[in-house]
């Protein structure tokens, strides 16, 4: 196909990190990105040129926006960590040539060359080439949560452990977790913030869905805790419900901090458990994941996340699909509706 100079996109109004917090919730895109019209860049060495079918939004994607991610801002660039396209070009790096005319879900990771436009850049090791049976809903989603998903899981699956703690427990990820949790036989526990998510969750197949917002929180908590014994928690959320969840585990416990939903501090209130409990706390950044393992367990990896969105066991929940011109006016919109998700067609 022949390749536009120029394409359409979402570029970043600012440049590093906010100086201030301002919230998970997108109030408004206008403070942090703009339509506008720039230049299609040109990949080099292992970078593939994908021409954009439909990018995902996720809550990373917000934090970046607004400068509350772990990756500074580049002003003027598309923003998007996320989509699924066709390879149009490539760099000399044979990895990349391969990719050529195939379909593929991508992660944009490090390139400042973002899903929100025409035309993104990725890395070759960031690309998945795509099963036909694999709509685009599904597969403009593929990376950030599914996979995930499943190195998450893995990690229980190593320590041997049966009952895990989530947050966000009605996210798009903790739903694809409690779906796999349910086949094999794991018990998740998970924390949300509505009562009416319990029920959804409980069928899906989490063991306790409890509402952190309920009088009764601490109490149910601490008994769930005491029955389920688990000793590994996912954390999308932080704040000081996390701290209160790892303050009430017990002895060995991990808290895996994989996202930041709450900007408010997060305390540890009784540092103690650290040395006395041996708990600890680390970071979890499924681009690392990816870079430190091999290709054999990175490859199973994209295939069963594959193999479930083909026959059913998982499907994306979609809010809306709002096209490239449309974006900054409709999107803070679309994203306040809860459980579903909300993609940008270019």
């Amino acid at each position: 196909m022949s390749i536009p100079e120029t394409m359409k996109a979402l570029l970043l109004k600012n440049d590093g990190y906010a100086a201030q917090p301002s919230g998970t919730a997108l109030e408004a895109m206008e403070p942090y990105v703009e339509a506008g019209t720039i230049a299609v860049p040109k990949p080099e060495g292992r970078q593939v040129l994908i021409n954009v079918a439909l990018a995902s939004i996720n809550p990373s994607d917000v934090m970046f926006v607004k400068g509350m991610y772990g990756q500074p801002r580049a002003q003027g660039r598309p923003a998007g960590f996320e989509g699924v396209g066709e390879v149009v070009a490539a760099g000399d790096d044979p990895a990349a040539q391969a990719l050529v005319g195939k379909r593929i879900a991508f992660a944009t990771g490090l390139t400042n060359w973002g899903s929100w436009a025409e035309y993104a850049v990725a890395e070759a090791p960031a690309c998945i080439p795509l099963l036909d049976t694999v709509r685009d809903e599904d597969a403009a989603a593929m990376i950030v949560n599914p996979l995930t998903a499943l190195a998450m899981l893995g990690i229980v699956r190593e320590e041997g452990e049966k009952a895990f703690v989530i947050t966000a427990g009605a996210s798009q990820l903790c739903k694809l977790m409690i779906a796999v949790a349910k086949d094999e036989g794991l018990r998740p526990i998970a924390i949300v913030r509505r009562d009416e998510q319990i029920a959804m969750l409980k069928e899906m197949g989490a063991a306790h869905v409890l509402n952190a917002d309920a009088p009764e929180f601490a109490k149910q908590l601490s008994a769930v805790l005491r029955e389920e014994k688990p000793r590994i928690f996912l954390d999308a959320v932080t704040g000081p419900l996390a701290g209160t969840i790892f303050n009430a585990m017990g002895k060995g416990a991990r808290w895996i901090i994989y996202g930041r939903l709450d900007p408010a501090t997060t305390p540890i209130p009784e540092p103690g458990q650290l040395i006395f409990m041996r708990k600890r706390v680390e970071g979890f950044w499924l681009t690392e994941w990816m870079r430190s393992m091999g290709p054999e367990r990175r490859m199973e990896a994209v295939i069963e996340a594959q193999k479930r969105f083909s026959d059913g066991r998982w499907a994306t929940d979609v809010t809306a699909v709002v096209p490239l011109a449309d974006a900054v006016s409709r999107v803070p919109a679309e994203l306040a509706k809860p459980n579903g998700k909300v993609f940008i067609a270019p």
